[in-house]
Formats: C-alpha cells, structure tokens, sequence
C-alpha cells in the first residue's frame, strides 16, 4: 500500500532541456556519479532554496537603527565565563567600536 502512495506522489514531467544544456548536466552528473534525474531535481532544488531565500530577504523588516544599537549593547555585556583557550582577543586588541571614528559614524558619542 505504501509503495502505491509513494508512486502517485512521485509525477513524471517531460523535460526538454537545449543539447547543450543537457550535455553539461550529463557530463556533471557523471561526475558526481548520480543520475541526470537526480542531478537535475538537485539542481532545481538548489534553485528554487536561493529564490525563497531571496524572497524572504525582501520580506524581512530593515534593521533600524534601534535595533543595531540593541543588538550591540547585547554584544557588549561582560559574561561570566572566560573564552575556551585558543578563542582569547590577541595582545593589543583594540575593537572599532571603540575609536573615535566609528563613535561619530554611529552617532554614538
């Protein structure tokens, strides 16, 4: 029974693709040692994942100033824990946030 619920969900779509198309899918497909089929759903996935992508980017509120300042201040509180070795400010750090230049910038004076 699964196995008929699988394959009516599965629709089989003609595709015409230009010979040139199809020849730089196949040669790549073989590459990566899959079939054209599965090299193209892959392709087309990866297509339309970047245009949702895009699409969600437009939709997304702007960052206002507020919520930049908000978000800095929640990156500057001291925490409690130390960083894991490796992971220290090196000797001398100086962040930019801190220069003159950037406080003007920002209008952080």
């Amino acid at each position: 029974m699964q196995t008929d619920q699988r394959k009516s969900a599965i629709n089989k779509f003609p595709l015409r693709l230009v010979p040139s198309v199809r020849r730089g899918a196949e040669e790549f497909s073989q590459k990566e040692g899959v079939s054209l089929n599965q090299f193209i759903n892959v392709a087309v996935a990866e297509k339309l994942a970047h245009l949702q992508h895009e699409s969600w980017l437009a939709a997304r509120p702007k960052p206002t100033g507020a919520n930049i300042s908000r978000g800095l201040a929640a990156l500057d509180k001291p925490t409690r824990n130390r960083p894991d070795s490796g992971d220290e400010l090196p000797e001398g750090y100086a962040s930019i946030r801190s220069t003159e230049e950037y406080k003007q910038a920002s209008g952080r004076q």
